[in-house]
């Protein structure tokens, strides 16, 4: 990601839209491989879940504390997963805004190259 600090030219910037345009692309595919993920490990946390509370005796409050000790490595390999897709989406989300202050710095070029040295203010 740039700091947007350096002078650029219209190609730069055309070019800088295309790079934000395909990490994008790449995002897509990222971002849908660690939601897969993220889903598998909530599903096999739940049934999991289930199953060691269902094989648990004793009150209802004794029998989910069982299934939490019982199930807490799924549990966490679910939250691993979980924070791998936020970060997956919040990089997506971040790539696009850096994708429209690009276009918008490419109008504003534009706009500049369209009347300089016309002798216009």
């Amino acid at each position: 990601m740039s700091t947007f600090t350096e002078a650029l030219s219209p190609v730069q910037i055309e070019g800088r839209i295309r790079e934000v345009a395909n990490q994008i692309a790449q995002g897509v595919e990222e971002s849908t491989r660690t939601y897969t993920e993220f889903q598998d490990a909530e599903s096999e946390y739940n049934l999991e879940y289930a199953k060691a509370f269902l094989a648990a005796t004793g009150a209802q409050y004794e029998k989910r504390y069982k299934a939490d000790v019982a199930t807490y490595e799924l549990r966490e390999k679910m939250n691993v997963a979980k924070i791998a897709y936020r970060h997956a989406d919040r990089k997506a989300k971040a790539l696009e805004s850096e994708l429209r202050a690009y276009q918008s710095v490419g109008a504003s070029i534009r706009a500049a190259y369209k009347v300089a040295g016309r002798g216009e203010y």
